[in-house]
């Protein structure tokens, strides 16, 4: 039922807009607002907050049809769900959450998640933003750099340091408001792909935010942003999967009504190798990613199994796409099909939520029970 849904809504509405979108660096406001009244901007929260209370494969499997009809849609869904709404959903008090969650899956506001500094990427444990408690409020200042929904979120996630000494130890969260007095925004244009999604870099100048708006505790910062990475991971991984299926569709289509030498390219025996190896990689991260929603639907430690699927679904859909452009030949090179949006989009797939090497990583020292990270 969660997939049908996904998937009629993003026929009529979706789809027909993406590549326009695109172009225009157009951020789909309008489409958002028609997904709130489905229940699509909170699927997986409790009905007490205004969600469905799906489970993990239904979850997944909605994320799927939307990175198939537009990856940079499912990029502002991903993080407003994933990273925002369940973070909180699993780490606040009930007055943050009544006070935050009904709005953002009525779709009043939108959330963001702020970790990526100017200097600082993977390694969030030298987060150089700083939190200082001043007179019964937390000060902070520091830039965030390529922050989705960045620009249009109305509250933030914010992660700073309030010991530097105690490395990720000292790492807090903060529920920051965009008209938060010191706090402001700075859209990133000209992306590589998933342009219609809003990137930003957040400026926060001795902005003070009420000590009620810390999440957790202080110190617990490393390991609330590691568990929204390992649920923010897996709706990537079925994004990706999405992803690989658009390529698959739209290239087993081009190459059966593609004429070359008097019949279907489609007929041409490398043409065919090029859609098996799309349709047998797709399948096999395909299933990667259900294994990890059903482990973590069974509440068992995942992260292993979520870095694979993420890992391997990025790889797999950059893969798709640029098969999908050498069957569409030309005519892929250019927007008059879709397949070259899918090239642009996914790149970023093996970078965000942490890169293709730091999952080879994390799967690697899994493994081994070794790890090259600062204990």
């Amino acid at each position: 039922m969660i997939r049908n849904l996904m998937k009629d809504f993003a026929k009529n509405e979706i789809i027909p807009k993406a590549r326009d979108d695109d172009r225009n660096e157009r951020f789909p406001g309008d489409i958002l607002e028609k997904m709130a009244p489905l229940g699509l901007l909170g699927a997986p929260l409790p009905e007490e907050y205004g969600g469905m209370g799906i489970d993990h494969i239904a979850y997944i499997l909605m994320m799927e049809e939307l990175g198939r009809a537009s990856f940079a849609l499912r990029s502002i869904v991903s993080v407003h769900i994933s990273l925002f709404q369940q973070t909180l959903n699993q780490w606040g008090t009930e007055e943050q959450k009544q006070k935050y969650l009904p709005r953002t899956t009525k779709g009043e506001i939108l959330g963001c998640f702020a970790t990526t500094e100017p200097n600082v990427g993977s390694d969030i444990a030298s987060i150089e933003t700083s939190a200082v408690l001043d007179g019964g409020k937390w000060r902070l200042n520091g830039n965030k750099m390529w922050i989705s929904n960045g620009g249009v979120a109305g509250v933030a996630l914010i992660f700073a340091q309030t010991d530097k000494a105690k490395k990720h130890r000292g790492i807090a969260a903060f529920l920051v408001e965009r008209d938060t007095p010191g706090f402001s925004s700075r859209d990133i244009h000209e992306k590589l792909g998933i342009r219609s999604a809003n990137t930003a870099e957040l400026i926060l100048e001795d902005c003070l935010v009420p000590e009620e708006n810390l999440l957790g505790q202080v110190g617990e910062g490393f390991k609330i942003a590691m568990t929204a990475f390992d649920n923010a991971r897996l709706c990537v991984a079925a994004g990706c999967v999405g992803l690989a299926q658009a390529c698959i569709d739209a290239s087993v289509l081009y190459a059966q009504t593609r004429q070359q030498f008097g019949k279907p390219i489609g007929s041409y025996q490398l043409v065919q190798e090029m859609i098996a190896d799309m349709i047998v990689e797709t399948e096999a991260a395909r299933f990667l990613t259900y294994r990890a929603a059903h482990l973590k639907n069974k509440g068992v430690p995942n992260t292993a199994e979520t870095s694979m699927a993420k890992y391997y679904a990025s790889e797999v859909a950059l893969r798709a796409a640029n098969n999908a452009i050498q069957i569409h030949g030309g005519y892929g090179y250019s927007d008059e099909y879709p397949v070259e949006r899918y090239y642009r989009d996914v790149k970023v797939a093996t970078l965000l939520e942490g890169t293709s090497q730091m999952h080879k990583l994390i799967i690697g020292r899994n493994a081994t029970g070794l790890s090259a990270f600062t204990s």
